[in-house]
């Protein structure tokens, strides 16, 4: 029997188990708290009223390898990015991802020069694994472009999962490397400021409630790879490399945020 069938994933014991739901959303990273740097809000999704239409693009099982499943959902306070093992984006990969912003079908691209800021909070569980291959949870792309710019990933050496950046213009630099363990089955608050450009910056926050375990930066590398746009991408992308690491799982996201520098 499938674990998941169309529409009642979000009933199912995956779905729910040990996961926080509707009942005290805390606070997130709610404001651009960036000093002197005037950030505007231009973005905010609201799942119980956007629901998905917060988004450009909904990439759920893109290669319909599981056409009788509904993977990404918009509950009443969050998003679910549901991952099966049997799932496949290609040969050698699985992928259920968001893809841009937009409001009222208007979309919030990043355009050259430009910097935004990402906020929100992540809820990872313990069956969503780090793997020696990839496993991004969140990217920023051109579009025509394959490279992404940056991605933050769980990865695995030995034993030792952590969360951290690579940046692509950089030669796949790692930046703000943390372990995975400590913050799995809770909320973690992000943020993600990135200026798109020739010689761009980065700078990426993790908080564990009033904790700060990650707080990393980086200027002088190219987060321009091409193209007339950049845009980012949320869910669950990851290689079928490290079969070991690999198990039914999901992400959970809310209270998402997008700013920019005016």
């Amino acid at each position: 029997m499938e674990l998941f069938t169309r529409r009642t994933a979000l009933r199912g014991a995956l779905a729910v188990a040990a996961t926080p739901f509707a009942a005290g959303v805390a606070s997130g990273v709610a404001s651009a708290d960036v000093g002197a740097t005037a950030f505007v809000q231009k973005w905010a999704a609201n799942p119980a009223t956007a629901g998905l239409k917060a988004f450009v693009g909904i990439e759920d099982d893109r290669a319909n390898s599981h056409p009788s499943a509904t993977h990404i959902f918009a509950e009443q306070d969050q998003y679910r990015f549901v991952m099966h093992k049997s799932d496949r984006d290609g040969s050698d990969r699985q992928r259920q991802e968001v893809r841009a912003i937009q409001t009222g079908g208007t979309r919030h691209d990043m355009k050259k020069g430009e910097t935004w800021r990402y906020t929100y909070q992540m809820y990872i569980p313990s069956s969503l694994k780090g793997t020696t291959s990839f496993t991004h949870i969140f990217q920023v792309k051109h579009s025509g472009v394959a490279s992404p710019v940056v991605t933050m990933s769980l990865f695995r050496s030995g034993s030792a999962e952590s969360v951290e950046m690579r940046l692509f213009g950089a030669g796949q630099a790692k930046l703000g490397s943390t372990p995975l363990s400590p913050l799995r089955n809770r909320w973690i608050d992000v943020a993600i400021e990135i200026k798109v450009a020739d010689s761009g910056r980065l700078r990426f926050t993790l908080k564990d409630g009033a904790t700060t375990v990650v707080d990393a930066s980086r200027s002088g590398f190219d987060t321009w790879l091409g193209g007339d746009q950049a845009h980012p991408k949320w869910g669950i992308y990851r290689s079928l490399g490290d079969s070991a690491q690999l198990q039914d799982t999901y992400l959970l996201l809310r209270n998402m945020k997008a700013f920019r520098d005016e």
